[in-house]
């Protein structure tokens, strides 16, 4: 789920606040956005409404506009809350204590379990879809794609900082990880065919990415960076 093109978020109006003394209901607020992203994962965006997601969620459609202000919110909602989900940001956190390949492989092994799970070969195949236009592609790539790529160029820059990695970009970096764990197995999920018992085996393809962007990355002078 990367890309080659580096921007930041369109900032994007955010719903209007509750008034005084009617604070928003958090628990409506959760019940929405998985609401949302059952519907959307089994109906594409065309295909759900505001009533339907206000309807799976036991709340009004009123509600879900107070907290979400308009369907192209409550998407990217949505995505991001599932990539949060699946990509915590404590995966990103620089400062932990342990080597640097465990962390490495801790992000791509959830990496790959989100871009292999069913809601996300769904979700990228909708937005393949020629029908899908290009501000909702737009919305998507924004909510979650960017998030991942922003966060880890993050992290990549501050295990650099360290001497652990010589990196000259970033940004670049991380891009190549996140293609190297997607690997081919990943491009044979969206296209439906069946896996090899080798391309089957997670933890062995993601510990030879791994240990691949090491070799690529690893101080000058170092064997192994971690």
């Amino acid at each position: 789920m990367s890309s080659s093109t580096s921007r930041k978020p369109t900032a994007k109006p955010a719903a209007k606040a509750a008034g005084p003394g009617r604070p928003k209901d958090l628990g409506k607020r959760a019940a929405i956005l998985e609401a949302a992203k059952t519907l959307f994962i089994e109906q594409g965006y065309s295909g759900v409404s505001m009533d339907s997601i206000a309807a799976q969620a036991g709340v009004s459609k009123l509600t879900v506009y107070s907290h979400f202000g308009d369907k192209e919110t409550l998407f990217s909602e949505a995505v991001q809350s599932k990539c949060i989900e699946m990509l915590p940001d404590a995966l990103f956190v620089a400062d932990v204590e342990g080597p640097l390949r465990d962390q490495l492989l801790g992000i791509g092994m959830a990496f790959f379990e989100m871009i292999t799970s069913d809601a996300a070969l769904s979700i990228q195949r909708m937005m393949m879809a020629p029908e899908t236009d290009e501000r909702l592609r737009e919305l998507f790539w924004q909510a979650g794609p960017q998030r991942t790529c922003e966060a880890l160029a993050d992290f990549m820059r501050s295990r650099a900082e360290r001497g652990e990695l010589d990196i000259p970009d970033c940004y670049i970096a991380g891009q190549q990880f996140l293609t190297l764990v997607k690997g081919e197995v990943h491009m044979h999920m969206m296209c439906g065919m069946p896996l090899s018992p080798v391309e089957t085996d997670a933890a062995i393809h993601v510990a030879a990415s791994v240990d691949f962007f090491l070799r690529a990355y690893a101080p000058r002078g170092a064997g192994n960076a971690g």
